[in-house]
């Protein structure tokens, strides 16, 4: 496991991507405390993509959907190139992808659109009762040891959690500056553990294979930078789970919505 002061914060890793002249792709590389095993943690590979689909148009909308397939590892040296696909009058579509030695690791379909009047306004549900951490709380600083890149995190468990099926966590990214908040979002809305771990009961290789984040408002925000993940787990068999999940603000607003493929090799 990276100590925390050797560890490469994301502002400073985007911050040294490369352009490559005046093409719509960057070169970079993954620092080892940004692994997930053999591969770059997902939310990572997404970060890189989502920074430089916001290179390659001025002015975009806000972030309004985010469609990841992960398909293969992502170590060291890598690509992030970018492509706009289309741009409206309310919306852009970009596609972009991070590339490594092995070849293409992920690919990324982002939308960007503004604010249109409303024609409805509805909202199922609310936000989980789960108070935002207090100065008091016991906050841990990463995950499990052999899991590198959560050492730049911190997480903060609420009690009462009666779902075998389930994950509540309140999470933060320990170095926040200088991000893009949309950026700082998909970092983070990947750094919960597969929550069919929790039926398994014991540890077991995992990958994520495709994530779709759909943000439900402009600009997020939230204070102390906390926020209300939870991941559950729909089905699980033959290797695959189905998963939805969900991020609240501090102030319980919800912030998106997420469903998640998951292989687990066990």
């Amino acid at each position: 496991m990276t100590d925390p002061a050797s560890a490469t914060p994301l502002a400073q890793l985007l911050a040294a991507l490369v352009r490559d002249g005046g093409a719509a792709r960057w070169h970079g590389a993954i620092p080892p405390d940004w692994q997930q095993g053999r591969t770059a943690f997902g939310g990572l590979s997404a970060a890189l993509a989502l920074h430089a689909a916001r290179q390659l148009e001025p002015e975009l909308p806000p972030l309004r959907s985010a469609q990841v397939a992960f398909v293969g590892p992502l170590a060291g040296a890598v690509t992030v190139s970018a492509t706009l696909l289309r741009r409206g009058r309310n919306a852009a579509f970009v596609a972009a992808e991070v590339s490594g030695e092995a070849g293409l690791g992920v690919r990324c379909t982002f939308v960007f659109m503004r604010a249109l009047p409303d024609a409805l306004s509805h909202a199922r549900g609310a936000a989980p009762a789960a108070a935002p951490p207090a100065p008091s709380d016991r906050v841990l600083r990463g995950g499990h040891p052999q899991v590198a890149f959560t050492r730049h995190f911190e997480f903060v468990d609420p009690p009462g959690q009666d779902d075998p099926a389930a994950w509540l966590r309140w999470a933060r990214l320990a170095e926040r500056g200088g991000l893009h908040p949309e950026v700082e979002l998909l970092a983070l809305g990947d750094c919960l553990p597969p929550a069919a771990l929790r039926l398994l009961g014991v540890g077991a290789p995992v990958s994520s294979m495709t994530w779709q984040l759909n943000l439900l408002a402009p600009a997020p925000a939230t204070r102390d930078g906390w926020w209300l993940l939870r991941s559950a787990t729909d089905h699980a068999r033959d290797g695959a789970s189905s998963q939805q999940m969900a991020i609240w603000d501090a102030d319980g607003r919800a912030i998106a919505e997420q469903i998640q493929s998951v292989a687990i090799f066990g």
